[in-house]
């Protein structure tokens, strides 16, 4: 005869010790057990390729879209170029008498100022919001960052020269790695072709694409082009090699405008910390040091304030870091994205912090 099964979701009863004996006594049913599996945090290592997928189309789009007429400055022609087709002002007509001064200045008005006010307006929207998604995720600038930051790493155990102390010798999932002196070779010349690549990408958007190409596989560039893709390649790879994110801290416009929308929103997008749990960090990395500090490419501490955060990219690296080095605990990370209510509760979690 088969032994009866059951099933772990219905409830199950066991005798009771001291009823056992009594005749027609009834058996209490015993607690319902639901089996949990353990699970990989959901978002590990999804977040970082979906953003690579950003950064590598918004890159390729940067350098096609001079070729594409999807957006330049035609110098020779004296005038735009915007999703192929001509952007013109309409001042030719007003110099030519055809027009009148306040339709030139309609002309103006409607043709230049109010896109750029309606762009730059949703913009900073998504700055308010979300913070410097735009560095973190399509920047072309912030990914040449990136991709020095991780060979210069390589080459020293450090992503950028003024860095006093190497980085941790583990990765965020703790295992080992060391530098490498011969990535040195690497690195200069990626910051060389990065450079000169951005030279050439920025005279096709002031220049014909055809022209520029053409002379660049021709190898007969004019003087005037010489001079011009001789000096930003040397800037630029001073800039590749030695600023970087010191260049997105301190001295981009486009960034600082972003922080300071952000900033202005207690309820935009952050990354929030749990503070109770601040005693597992001790135990991210070997010799309690931290993956997060490690891998943000910004040289942040995710873990602080958001007025000390100021220039945070929302690249979510730190994110991931904390997902992988807090794999095996039950609480799961640390670290995760908050916005609304929770975002402003993170904060206040500083403030009573530092009170205490």
């Amino acid at each position: 005869m088969n032994a009866p099964q059951f099933s772990p979701l219905s409830p199950q009863t066991s005798p009771d010790p001291v009823q056992a004996g009594k005749p027609g006594a009834a058996r209490k049913p015993s607690r319902r057990v639901i089996p949990i599996a353990a699970a990989k945090p959901a978002g590990h290592n999804r977040t970082q390729k979906k953003r690579i997928a950003f950064q590598v189309g918004f890159f390729t789009l940067f350098i096609l879209a001079p070729v594409l007429d999807l957006f330049r400055y035609d110098l020779v022609a004296g005038h735009a170029w915007l999703l192929g087709m001509e952007w013109r002002l309409g001042l030719d007509d007003f110099v030519a008498g055809r027009i009148s001064a306040l339709e030139a200045g309609s002309n103006v008005m409607f043709r230049l100022f109010v896109p750029i006010l309606v762009g730059a307006a949703a913009f900073l929207w998504v700055s308010w919001k979300w913070g410097r998604l735009y560095c973190g995720w399509l920047c072309p600038h912030f990914s040449v960052v990136e991709t020095i930051n991780k060979l210069m790493q390589r080459a020293s155990g450090k992503p950028s020269v003024w860095v006093r102390e190497p980085l941790p010798p583990w990765k965020a999932d703790g295992t080992p790695w060391r530098p490498d002196a011969r990535w040195w070779a690497v690195v200069v010349p990626a910051a060389v072709f990065f450079a000169f690549l951005w030279s050439v990408v920025f005279l096709s958007y002031l220049l014909p694409p055809a022209e520029v190409y053409g002379n660049l596989f021709g190898g007969e560039f004019t003087r005037n082009q010489t001079i011009f893709l001789s000096a930003a390649t040397v800037v630029l790879t001073m800039e590749f090699l030695f600023a970087r994110h010191l260049f997105c801290r301190y001295a981009c416009a486009v960034g600082l405008f972003q922080s300071l929308a952000w900033m202005s929103n207690r309820d935009a997008m952050v990354v929030g910390f749990q503070r109770k749990r601040a005693v597992d960090c001790a135990s991210c990395l070997p010799d309690r040091q931290s993956a997060c500090d490690a891998v943000c490419p910004m040289r942040l501490t995710p873990r602080n304030i958001k007025r000390l955060m100021f220039t945070c990219t929302q690249c979510a690296q730190c994110v991931e870091a904390c997902e992988q080095s807090q794999r095996d605990n039950p609480q799961g990370p640390l670290l995760a994205w908050v916005s609304s209510e929770a975002a402003r509760q993170n904060e206040a979690g500083f403030r009573s912090g530092k009170e205490r």
